[in-house]
């Protein structure tokens, strides 16, 4: 896989060691068993796979590299580039300005732009109509597009399915930034809608499933179908895609339910199926895959509990987050900073989208067990800090080294 050249401070000589020796020793990448970072009083457990994607580092490297090319100029970002503070922070250091914020709200005015200024669209990409307005500035957004492939490879499948006129199932949050491109570039080719959970696609499949009562679809759903959508019509042969970063197992799950809906509501057999839905199971992200795999790996060892670092507004993070607390207590936090004693840890609660601080989450025992991992957008450099800032408010002496150890 290609290398990236990103800024030195996201990497950690520790963590980057690590990975190229299970990299080494599980090139087919079918071992999800952690590494364990013995400091005697401390076992940290780190995740197989888990940081930066191709996608974010590919990002990266294009927004960097676009400040360091251009000096002098007027360089502006769509919206985040990814949804890590740091990464964000560090730009807006270099001068660079965010046109949007994560949810799409205007901060700088189009109108106030010219064909002399570079717009960088972010790994999540943008909706056909934000292109469309950037390009009659004539801003060249090609030059500088940071869309991440697999993203891409969405689009793409939503466009091949379309011409075989299957209606586009989107599983995604409606209100993440790559749900909107992606929402915007499928419903260009076919009619679309975008369905955010099991239970939504349970509502979703009541319309298949029955010829009346339509017209609720349109308040339901209000929103998240494409202009010109009719209920009736445009349910009768459908294929599921996804949000890149939601829980595969998720949408595998929606994907099933929904085929095997329209397999009974036709009485379909074999090959038929294919008459009326969609094989679209190539959008699944690997990483997305490898690292929710990693975390399956990480809860077969026994702990004390689990830390998950990333963003706050980072869906991928929080569905780790989501996996972790199933099974012990997960503290999800956006940097080292956070954990402000060996009694207290100030994290996040995605559920209720908001911050709060446990007193005693450590155990007093010892060693104390830890599971840790963190999200695509973050950066390795920020997990070595937690285990660092772990090392200091535990009282292991600050020169003392871990003893790695990987599978047998």
């Amino acid at each position: 896989m290609k290398k990236f050249s990103i800024p030195f401070t996201y990497r950690s000589a520790l963590i980057s060691s690590i990975k190229e020796q299970r990299k080494q020793a599980d090139k087919m990448k079918k071992d999800f068993r952690p590494t364990l970072l013995d400091f005697g009083p401390l076992q940290v457990y780190l995740a197989r796979h888990f940081g930066f994607c191709y996608g974010v580092e590919n990002a990266i490297e294009i927004a960097f590299r676009t400040v360091d090319e251009n000096p002098g100029k007027r360089i502006y970002l769509l919206s985040e580039m990814i949804h890590n503070p740091k990464v964000n922070d560090d730009l807006r250091e270099r001068g660079v300005v965010f046109l949007q914020d994560t949810y799409g709200r205007q901060l700088i005015p189009f109108d106030t732009l010219t064909a002399d200024d570079i717009v960088i669209i972010p790994a999540f990409g943008t909706t056909l109509d934000i292109e469309k307005k950037l390009r009659e500035i004539g801003i060249r957004i090609e030059a500088y597009n940071t869309t991440c492939p697999f993203v891409e490879k969405v689009w793409n499948r939503s466009e091949q399915i379309a011409k075989l006129d299957y209606t586009v199932i989107v599983h995604g949050k409606p209100s993440h930034e790559e749900t909107r491109a992606t929402f915007s570039h499928a419903a260009s080719h076919t009619p679309t809608v975008i369905v955010n959970d099991m239970e939504e696609a349970r509502l979703l499949a009541e319309y298949i499933k029955n010829d009346e009562n339509h017209e609720s679809f349109y308040e339901k759903f209000a929103g998240r179908f494409s202009d010109g959508f009719d209920v009736r019509k445009h349910l009768q042969r459908i294929g599921v895609v996804n949000q890149t970063t939601m829980l595969a197992s998720d949408t595998q799950a929606i994907s099933d339910f929904l085929k095997q809906v329209m397999t009974e509501k036709y009485q379909l057999t074999g090959e038929q199926v294919s008459e009326r839905f969609a094989d679209t199971r190539d959008t699944l992200c690997y990483a997305t895959n490898d690292n929710q795999s990693a975390v399956y790996g990480l809860l077969e060892q026994e702990a004390d509990l689990a830390i998950v670092v990333g963003g706050y507004k980072s869906s991928n993070t929080s569905h780790l987050v989501e996996l972790c607390e199933v099974k012990l207590p997960t503290y999800y936090i956006d940097s080292a900073a956070r954990i402000l004693s060996a009694n207290d840890i100030h994290h996040f609660d995605f559920h209720h989208q908001q911050e709060k601080i446990t007193h005693q989450y450590l155990p007093a025992h010892r060693p104390v067990r830890i599971l840790m991992t963190s999200g695509a957008s973050c950066p390795d450099a920020m997990v070595d800090e937690v285990i660092q800032k772990l090392v200091s408010v535990i009282g292991i002496e600050a020169e003392a080294e871990a003893e790695v150890s990987f599978p047998a």
